[in-house]
């Protein structure tokens, strides 16, 4: 039932961002504003560290499911990197990343930013394996998650660029399911 529903989702999420990137009627640098570009701006390292729990997944874990799992995060929100740093170009805006002012999140506690891991959190989770890494893995991706949902819901009422507001609520829908599934993961 998980497989299918995140895979019913990613093929949902992966033929709108098709759609979005295919738009020839829409000129990317019109009809955007200020919340779009923070949207963007700060959900690209939000998935970038989603995207690196994901990849700690594959060696670490000790959960068949936590892997496949991590997997279709990293299938998912590696496009959605591509797309927000397109518009971001685009707009002729900074994409965020590690080198930009004010972009660098690893020192700050969870919270701050919608969700993130602090450095010590991420230095933990790369420390641990098996069940105790499956435990702190679907634990923080969900307060990941909840933090991107958040950022989402914040894009929906205060954005405007049609396909940043559609990528936002496939972000919702598909993360609110996985929070779902890592829930059951970890008996919840």
């Amino acid at each position: 039932m998980r497989k299918t529903l995140t895979a019913a989702l990613l093929a949902a999420s992966l033929l709108t961002l098709a759609a979005c990137g295919n738009d020839t009627d829409t000129d990317p640098g019109a009809a955007h504003n200020e919340a779009d570009v923070t949207f963007a701006q700060q959900m690209i390292p939000h998935h970038q560290q989603a995207v690196e729990m994901a990849r700690l997944a594959q060696t670490r874990a000790g959960d068949r499911e936590v892997q496949d799992l991590a997997a279709d995060i990293e299938a998912a929100q590696d496009p959605e990197i591509e797309t927000m740093t397109g518009w971001l170009d685009s707009w002729g805006e900074e994409v965020a990343g590690s080198d930009m002012p004010g972009m660098d999140h690893g020192n700050m506690p969870m919270g701050e930013m919608h969700g993130m891991m602090s450095a010590e959190e991420m230095a933990d989770l790369e420390a641990a394996s098996g069940a105790e890494f499956d435990s702190m893995f679907l634990a923080m991706m969900v307060a990941h998650h909840e933090g991107a949902i958040e950022m989402a819901k914040t894009e929906q009422a205060d954005g405007e660029y049609t396909d940043v507001i559609a990528l936002a609520e496939d972000i919702e829908k598909a993360q609110t399911a996985e929070i779902s599934t890592m829930n059951e993961l970890l008996g919840s």
